[in-house]
């Protein structure tokens, strides 16, 4: 902005001030660096409001804050009076502040700081001064005891409960509740008034079921206090029932309570007046009696109530109007109904003002010899008056002022010089407040000074509007000028619009107004300058947007947004589905071009928007995509198959390294085509020998394809879905690239020795496309690392060159460079390789053994010197082998075998050792090459150990009565054996015995268990063991001889009643068989039972001719379906004691006399047995039916 010198004459002086005051002065800018170098008065920032309520329990803080330079010293005022805060301990200013602190830790009374508070902040350019703080404190004084009587009342008449809290500071909020704690329900016939009174239009009878308690809460102590409460005795005419009330249809009637026209209770008579101030909020309030509740309405005379302003409160008995204005004043007259008649009253509102600011004064800052003036005006009702303090004093009081002239509300200065400076205080008061306004006038000489960064950059996107801001400052205000590329006249006018604050606009862009602008800031005392670099970019644009489609369910749309943008301005692209950002799954490819869907579905139907971005500008196009679902029984008659091969494959822009590869695609065969594969071969290094090229979706037909160098190449295309892949297409014609030189090195370059006096060096050759050129071949280059000689090289077709005659183990530097009849690739990397390794010429020595336990031992040795190895060290071997066991007649294995210990070390550990041996042990180190010489032989012996378990328990049971145990040594005794020891226990399903032991003699190897009943089995533990202790357990269990749920069910069944009528219907059908028998007899049929004896038996078979049973055994062989062994298989009879033989499974029966009962029937399936808890095995029927 600009301000000029004027030189008026006494007619224009008005004028001139108008101006003035219409430019404004000089504004200081924000900039801290500017501000700390400029001398500026103080300025109030910060002060505690004028009303100041504290709390009591706190300590108190008066804030005065205040900036200036230099920083402002503080002083204080109590009721006019000087205030000495260093002469109050418990008073302390903060520092670099004026706030007070008044400490009542260590005791004192707050109410002794009651008063009025100034805070005055001084520097070298003037005094500023705060409100007038009223510092009150918090006070919330008990409720006067008083006797409250019982209050009797007709019932329908008016009644008033008075409240009358305690007079605190500030005043309590105010509500009513019974002695128990819960509110009082309030409508329109019991409400509690402004004064804090309760209401009551009529009182009924219910009203006496509760009391009536007045509670004050203050705000700063958060406590609340009961006034003692009200009861109501309600005299009544007419008994309570709740029923006549229900069933009547008007209540009061009902109740003989006589029906009365509204009366106010307040305010009283029928009008009243009310001043407030502007700008608060004005409460009108009106409470009446009457049976029933009247209904208040509100009205303002002469016009409708202030609109927005006004609010019904308390069931519309009061009149809130918010922020109240002059126009506000008026008759206000509310209007109490019911169906007996209304009545009214009417409030005359008067709206007078403290004082409130027209045109605060605000600082000014002029240079030495400039005009200006400070405006001070208030208004009010009653009118403020205006006095202007300078420095907190009054202004008539200081010294004169030649440049200053004082009148009324408004401060004139002219030709105003250095030392002018000053703080001006405008205070307007009226009878109900007062406005205290600090403005300083600063004279500042100040050369131009560039506020904005050096050197700034702006782009803007071509045609848009831009500006150029050059903010400055200088006292005078400076004069800015523009200019472009450093030449021609100031820019202003045209496509330019210079602004008074530094900013020059332009209207539109264009291209040719790229270029450097300089900003000039010029006074009196000097000028400043700033260039700014204005870039115009292209805009963004898309050029092929997304178009509206209609796809099936499951095909691949794709979506273009092709987009031309400003190259040096980084493009964002990005997708929206209906207006929310795109999520990209598995089935959405974003592309440089476009959007792909896969599989597309149902639910990615919807509105698309692509969205292209620059950091400057933005551009979007949207389309709609409409998915049509395909019925789910049609899909499935579709059947899927792998896609037909692409066909017409087409070669086009041909390039150096670049072709366009175009296809028609075959049928999808109902299965969408995810992906096209494109393969190439070339006829030079691997023909007939088909590569991948590289993989496209399957929604395109044409791609791109990257080529190398001085390569025919011939192409086919393979398309995929989800079923497989299609047949390759037909190969496209051939194009034959143009040679060039290599572009890479061999990969995976190594030097190392074959054999000691050589380096063999390979690599991995370049492959077809990378060959670039005819006739590759390979410069190997060599030479000694460590004595830096001068290189060797060699030419070579195949990757591998052998140099010969090297010093054994050195290492080489070796460079492998690739080299057509182009020319050579770039300069390879450097790799370390080593020549050939000897073997070690030196072997470890100072072998020391020590004994850790039976099975391990520790070895140190020390180390054979570097210059010994011949080639890089691998590991320390330790040879060992088992010579002979210190048990007489063991006969060992003394197979060699040996221990590493990898790297450049003199320790480790031999471990799996056999105990009770004497063992051979030597040494060797070795590298690359193998083992060099042998140490000095060691010998140790390994002391005794545990065995390891016998090889084996066996278990016999010969018959019921007794186990028969056989086992053997162990494999490994580990020492001198000295005996075993067996653990043994009964077990029956989840039950088990109690534990018995048993300890043999070394020598011993059978035992004989007596078994304490014929159900249950065995579980065996057995241990040998020698001095060092016991060794490995070997469990075995004894195999299963009784069905145990079948044996219990026998012995619980042999009471039962129904088994003995069951025995009895058995002998009575025994009796019926041999009745039939006897008769059959009678009538001449025999059937010898020899001559069936291989036929299978059942019940209906016939008896033999004789009628007697043949129970012979004379071939040794168990009749069908009898005898089976306890795996299921047919048993011969191993012999004659063994009663487990004649039964199944272990399921032979005894009689009582020990006898044994014969059974050769089909043993049934466990599931039978168990649903009739019986069996045949205990029907002695069985063996008759087995012979019938």
């Amino acid at each position: 902005m600009v301000m000029q010198r004027h030189h008026l004459t006494c007619a224009g002086i008005a004028f001139a001030l108008y101006l003035h005051h219409l430019i404004s002065a000089i504004e200081v800018p924000l900039d801290s660096n500017i501000q700390s170098e400029l001398p500026q008065p103080p300025t109030i920032t910060k002060q505690s409001v004028k009303d100041y309520i504290v709390d009591p329990r706190d300590n108190i803080f008066i804030e005065c804050e205040a900036k200036g330079n230099p920083i402002p010293i503080f002083s204080w005022t109590r009721n006019g009076k000087f205030f000495n805060v260093a002469k109050d301990p418990k008073v302390s200013m903060r520092r670099r502040s004026g706030t007070l602190v008044i400490d009542f830790h260590s005791g004192g009374r707050p109410e002794d700081y009651e008063g009025e508070y100034q805070c005055f902040a001084r520097n070298d350019y003037g005094t500023a001064l705060s409100s007038k703080i009223h510092l009150q404190v918090s006070k919330s004084p008990l409720w006067p005891k008083e006797k409250v009587d019982v209050i009797e009342v007709d019932e329908g008449a008016p009644l008033s409960l008075q409240c009358n809290p305690p007079p605190g500071l500030p005043s309590p909020v105010i509500f009513w509740m019974s002695s128990s704690m819960e509110p009082i329900h309030q409508d329109k016939r019991v409400s509690q008034g402004q004064n804090g009174d309760l209401y009551f239009s009529n009182v009924m009878l219910q009203d006496a079921q509760t009391d009536y308690s007045c509670n004050a809460r203050f705000h700063f102590t958060h406590t609340i206090q009961q006034k003692n409460p009200y009861t109501l005795k309600v005299k009544t005419k007419k008994p309570h029932n709740e029923t006549s009330l229900r069933n009547h249809t008007d209540m009061y009637s009902a109740r003989g309570i006589t029906e009365t026209t509204p009366s106010f209770m307040y305010p009283y008579g029928t009008s009243s007046s009310q001043m407030v101030l502007r700008g608060v909020d004005l409460l009108l309030e009106c409470i009446a009696s009457g049976v029933p509740a009247p209904d208040i309405m509100w009205y303002k005379k002469g016009g409708e109530l202030p609109a927005g302003k006004t609010k019904m409160e308390n069931f519309n008995k009061a009149l809130r109007i918010s922020n109240v204005s002059e126009e506000d004043s008026g008759e206000y007259f509310c209007l109490a109904s019911n169906k007996m008649g209304s009545i009214r009253h009417t409030i005359s509102v008067r709206v007078k003002a403290a004082p409130y600011w027209l045109d605060e004064p605000q600082n000014l800052i002029l240079a030495p010899g400039e005009d200006g003036r400070l405006v001070c005006r208030a208004n009010g009702n009653p009118k403020p008056t205006i006095q202007w303090l300078v420095n907190g004093e009054p202004i008539e009081a200081s010294p004169p002022n030649p440049s200053r002239e004082v009148a009324g509300d408004t401060i004139v200065f002219r030709d105003t010089q250095i030392g002018s400076s000053a703080v001006y205080q405008c205070n307007a008061s009226n009878e109900h407040g007062y406005l205290l306004a600090n403005a300083f006038v600063s004279v500042l000489d100040v050369p131009p000074r560039i506020l904005a960064p050096r050197n700034q950059l702006i782009r803007v996107i071509q045609n848009n509007r831009t500006r150029l801001d050059c903010p400055f400052f200088g006292s005078p205000i400076p004069t800015l000028r523009w200019f472009k590329n450093g030449q021609g006249n100031t820019l202003d006018g045209g496509n330019y619009k210079a602004h008074e604050n530094g900013s020059l606009e332009m209207n539109m862009a264009r291209k040719e107004d790229q270029g450097i602008y300089t900003c000039v800031a010029t006074n009196i005392l000097g000028k400043a300058e700033a260039q700014v670099r204005l870039e115009v970019k292209d805009p963004t644009r898309i050029v092929r947007g997304p178009e509206d489609q209609v796809v099936k369910r499951g095909s691949m749309p794709r979506l273009h947004c092709r987009v031309k943008h400003d190259p040096t301005l980084k493009l964002t692209v990005t997708w929206l589905k209906d207006d929310a950002p795109l999520y990209m799954g598995n089935r959405m490819k974003k592309e440089d071009d476009g959007l792909t869907i896969y599989g597309v579905a149902e639910k990615d139907q919807g509105d698309y928007t692509c969205v292209a971005s620059t950091e400057l500008d933005k551009d979007l196009a949207k389309a709609y995509l409409t998915v049509l679902a395909i019925p789910a029984n049609r899909l499935r008659d579709l059947p899927k198959e792998r896609p037909d091969r692409p066909r017409d494959l087409e070669l086009t822009d041909l390039a150096e390294r670049s072709v366009q590869l175009t296809w028609i695609p075959g049928d999808d065969n109902n299965s969408p085509i995810t992906d096209y594969i494109v393969q190439f071969e070339e006829d030079r290094f691997q023909p007939g020998m088909w590569h991948n090229h590289s993989r496209y979706p399957g929604n395109v037909n044409s791609a791109t394809l990257s080529l190398s160098p001085y390569v025919n190449y011939q192409f086919r295309v393979i398309a995929v879905n989800e079923v497989g892949s299609s047949l390759p297409s037909v190969p496209s014609e051939r194009y034959q690239t143009n040679g060039a030189r290599p572009e890479f090195n061999p990969t995976g370059v190594q030097g190392a020795g074959t054999q000691k006096n050589n380096m063999e060096i390979t690599w991995m050759p370049l492959n077809a496309t990378q060959a670039y050129g005819p006739n590759l071949r390979y410069i190997v280059r060599w030479r000694r690392r460590d004595i830096r000689g001068s290189w060797y090289n060699e030419t070579v077709k195949t990757p591998r060159h052998v140099v010969w005659n090297t010093p054994i183990y050195v290492p080489y530097e070796i460079k492998v460079q690739a080299e057509n009849d182009f020319g050579r690739a770039p300069e390879p990397d450097t790799v370390i390789g080593y020549s050939g390794e000897d073997y070690p010429k030196a072997a470890p020595t100072d072998v020391r053994i020590r004994i850790l336990n039976s099975t391990a031992i520790a070895l140190t040795w020390t180390r054979v010197h570097l210059d010994t190895i011949q080639g890089q060290l691998k590991e320390y071997r330790a040879y060992f082998w088992r010579d002979s066991s210190l048990l007489k007649n063991l006969w060992v294995s003394k197979k060699r075998q040996y221990v590493s210990f990898p790297g450049d070390r003199n320790r480790g550990i031999v471990s799996r050792l056999f105990p009770y041996s004497n063992y051979k042990l030597e040494m060797v180190v070795t590298n690359g090459r193998g083992d060099g010489p042998r140490s000095e032989i060691k010998e140790f012996p390994t002391p005794e150990g545990v065995p390891s378990s016998p090889r084996y328990l066996r278990i016999r049971q010969p018959n019921l009565e007794i186990i028969n145990l056989e086992w053997d040594h162990p494999e490994h005794p580990n020492g001198v054996l000295t005996g075993y020891n067996l653990r043994y226990q009964a077990f029956n399903g989840s039950k088990t015995g109690r534990t018995l032991v048993e300890n043999f003699s070394p020598n011993q190897t059978k035992f004989t268990i007596q078994r304490t009943d014929p159900i249950s089995r065995y579980r065996f533990f057995l241990r040998a063991r020698t001095q060092v202790g016991e060794g490995e357990t070997l469990v075995e269990e004894s195999p299963a001889l009784l069905n145990e749920a079948y044996t219990k069910n026998q012995v619980d069944i042999a009471t039962q009643g129904w088994f003995i009528g069951l025995m009895c219907a058995i002998a009575l059908l025994v009796l019926i068989l041999l009745i039939v028998c006897f008769i059959k007899r009678s009538r001449g049929g025999k059937y010898p039972v020899r001559d069936n004896k291989d036929e299978h038996l059942n019940p209906e078979d016939k008896n033999v001719e004789d009628g007697s049973f043949d129970y012979s055994d004379e071939d040794n062989k168990p009749l069908p379906n009898s005898q089976t062994s306890l795996d299921g298989t047919i048993k011969q009879q191993e012999s004659d004691d063994s009663l487990v033989d004649y039964g199944e499974g272990g399921e032979g029966q005894f009689n009582e006399d020990g006898s044994f009962i014969g059974q050769y029937t089909v043993k049934k399936d466990k599931e039978e047995t168990e649903g009739n808890e019986s069996s045949e095995a205990t029907s002695p029927v069985n063996a008759i039916y087995s012979l019938a």
